[in-house]
């Protein structure tokens, strides 16, 4: 790998380390929500993320849509798919889910064998599930908390723990190591232009309601990724917190029953297909799923 190659990637992770620490800190950060504390930037970079996306990634990915046959794009959804189980394989295995890390290894093994690269999931049609880890979660497995929300440039939602979780998981994607360098490139734009594509449908959707398309992102992001990290098991959310805790921690999720049958709100639902990777290309939105592979 080159050293300029290098160079750019060692940026990108001292940038995300840098977010993070100063969203800690920011303790005079103006701002309603107790999630969301630094709502006033959060906003600035959701409408600058927006404008490229509207600008630039969603018209590509238009045209990638129009001219590119379904089945060559499933091919590519499937292809870097794989590769992101063998980084959840790492992270099931981290958070002691041996039976989970174990499938995702199988899974690896034959996608990228009988599967012709990774380019037909055969292991999904031969019944083992997919599952998306990354260290952000592997984090809040062990009780780490997620801290608050936060609007990375170009890379989109996140949070404080999978902010300083990144650069870990920038590291253990497969093909950052890939070379020649120009394929890796072309690769990795691809796949982002791909993942876009896979949401254009529920974009187009959102855009057209008449809701705050900030709040919708944020609280649909907060729910999935705390669904994601306890498997939607609230009761092991609970039992990962410090006995006698008397912080002021709001879980974002809850997927216990509810003492009365409230009626949910119309955006629950779209909020599950459309995951963090709206207007993103990074590492915290490669392990999110823009296409069912099962």
């Amino acid at each position: 790998m080159s050293e300029s190659t290098m160079q750019p990637r060692g940026s990108l992770a001292r940038i995300a380390l840098g977010l993070a620490i100063a969203a800690t800190l920011s303790a005079c950060a103006t701002g309603t929500n107790p999630r969301d504390p630094l709502e006033g930037y959060n906003r600035a970079m959701f409408k600058f993320n927006d404008t490229v996306d509207q600008v630039a990634l969603k018209p590509v990915a238009t045209a990638y849509k129009t001219v590119t046959p379904s089945f060559v794009q499933t091919g590519v959804g499937n292809f870097f798919g794989n590769l992101s189980d063998v980084w959840s394989a790492v992270n099931n295995l981290l958070q002691g889910k041996g039976e989970a890390g174990l499938q995702d290894v199988v899974r690896v093994s034959m996608n990228s064998t009988f599967g012709l690269l990774g380019l037909i999931d055969i292991a999904s049609q031969a019944g083992l599930p997919k599952h998306n880890e990354d260290f952000g979660q592997t984090l809040g497995w062990y009780g780490v908390r997620p801290g608050p929300y936060v609007m990375l440039p170009l890379l989109g939602p996140s949070t404080v723990r999978d902010t300083v979780a990144l650069p870990l998981d920038i590291t253990g994607d497969p093909w950052r190591y890939k070379n020649p360098a120009y394929v890796r490139n072309i690769g990795t734009v691809t796949r982002v232009v791909d993942k876009r594509a896979a949401l254009l449908d529920a974009t187009n959707l959102m855009e057209a309601a008449a809701l705050d398309r900030y709040e919708f992102i944020r609280d649909g992001f907060l729910q999935a990724r705390e669904s994601k990290v306890f498997d939607g098991d609230t009761d092991r959310r609970d039992r990962k917190l410090p006995k006698n805790d008397t912080s002021d921690y709001e879980p974002e999720y809850d997927a216990r029953p509810q003492s009365a049958p409230a009626e949910a709100p119309p955006a629950t639902a779209t909020a599950q297909l459309v995951p963090a990777d709206l207007v993103t290309s990074g590492s915290n939105t490669v392990a999110a799923e823009a296409r069912p592979q099962e």
